[in-house]
């Protein structure tokens, strides 16, 4: 008998559709009178940004700005939007724009409510309590981090990417509008839509835990789970669909939609049961190669699955069918989904190896070694990894070879 298990955490509303910024005034009145914006230069400068204003402005809420975020999140732009906001005393925070303004605004509100610094904080259940409301807006289409419970920064002394994960940083309120993402260009909506996708994907295809009482107490991330398998399917499918579209032309309204509403539901998917082997090999390929974190993550997601195809067949099948594949063996499926990703991927133009994205062959051995120290999300693998399993997904990833399934 199948077992079932569900966990879901999400943020107290989400509201997805166009238009829906406009309500920003009065979700943010109900939480307090002095807002503070994270947000960054572009988006500050833009047409939507003074709409923004007037919707709180017009509920009497008092507002500050802050600029100062800077793309990877490095770890002293939290320190400065911090200082700058101090003596303001927010009541709520906005984190407006794309995933590194929303994950300002987590980490701005836990260091104004709990204290700093940020490292502190890093890994899993760190946070000791609630922090100050989040309203996250975003104008991306690729991140979840409106609904999810991780924020995610560079470590100014390491030169990576660090993540702090804790309920406590899911937002209290998430905003969707489509009409946002509206002017991204194409190269931006395919790396985010990517990112969106691979934590689709990754969320689908996580190991299962046992379903003990304290699974979801003493966890963030709890593994494939119902719940998560509802929300990572439906984003697959949008994502397979609309996607291509919205690259091709920015303005279809219906595909932008749609995009957005796949990627809202891939963070809800990867939000409790979390990602794997792609993520935490790419931590250190982006630090090496300074390439979007998007561009990454989709560059590993065939050769990561092609390694644990033959551990999760029935969900390689299931993306397969989702991707368009009309085959019935779930083999052939498995192979024949594995093919059209990475075709799926190359036509939004996602580098096909890690070689593509600047990652010299001398540096292989680190990455591996790197990746390991990544241990939430190599333990949310659905295959066992070692160092030379990393290590070889690597050298595919790098060389552009896809192994076959193996039984």
């Amino acid at each position: 008998m199948i077992e079932h298990f569900g966990a879901l955490r999400a943020p107290h509303n989400v509201l997805f559709g166009n238009g829906q910024r406009k309500a920003v005034g009065e979700v943010a009145a109900s939480l307090g009178r002095r807002a503070l914006i994270c947000t960054d230069e572009r988006f500050a400068s833009s047409e939507w940004m003074q709409e923004i204003l007037d919707c709180l402005r017009s509920a009497e809420v008092e507002v500050l700005v802050s600029t100062h975020t800077l793309p990877e999140l490095p770890g002293h732009s939290i320190t400065t939007c911090v200082d700058f906001a101090q003596a303001f005393k927010p009541e709520v925070v906005i984190g407006l724009g794309g995933g590194s303004c929303m994950d300002m605004a987590k980490l701005v509100s836990l260091v104004l409510t709990h204290g700093g610094p940020p490292s502190q904080y890093y890994g899993e259940l760190k946070v000791p309590g609630p922090i100050l409301p989040v309203i996250a807006i975003t104008t991306t289409a690729g991140t979840g981090s409106e609904v999810t419970p991780v924020a995610v920064m560079a470590d100014d002394g390491r030169d990576l990417k660090v993540g702090i994960s804790s309920p406590h940083l899911i937002p209290h309120t998430a905003i969707c509008d489509p009409e946002l993402t509206w002017s991204c260009p194409p190269q931006l909506t395919a790396l985010s839509g990517a990112d969106a996708l691979t934590h689709a994907i990754e969320a689908f295809t996580a190991v299962k835990h046992t379903p003990t009482p304290q699974l979801a107490l003493q966890r963030v991330f709890v593994g494939k789970n119902d719940f998560s398998d509802v929300s990572a399917l439906t984003a697959i499918r949008a994502l397979a669909k609309y996607l291509p579209r919205a690259v091709r032309d920015g303005n279809d309204k219906e595909a932008r939609s749609q995009v957005m509403f796949g990627s809202l539901c891939a963070g809800m998917a990867f939000g409790v049961a979390g990602t794997a082997a792609a993520h935490a090999i790419q931590y250190p390929v982006g630090a090496l190669t300074h390439t979007a974190h998007g561009l990454g993550v989709a560059s590993l997601l065939p050769y990561v699955m092609a390694y644990n195809a033959a551990h999760c067949m029935p969900e390689m099948a299931e993306i397969a069918r989702a991707l368009g594949s009309e085959k019935t063996e779930m083999r052939a499926l498995a192979e024949d989904g594995l093919h059209r990703l990475r075709e799926f991927l190359a036509d939004i133009g996602i580098p096909r190896t890690l070689a593509e994205l600047g990652l010299t062959k001398e540096r292989l051995d680190w990455v591996a070694e790197q990746s390991m120290l990544s241990s939430r999300l190599i333990n949310n693998n659905p295959r066992p990894l070692s160092t030379s399993d990393v290590r070889a997904i690597v050298a595919d990833a790098y060389y552009g070879e896809i192994r076959p399934i193996n039984a």
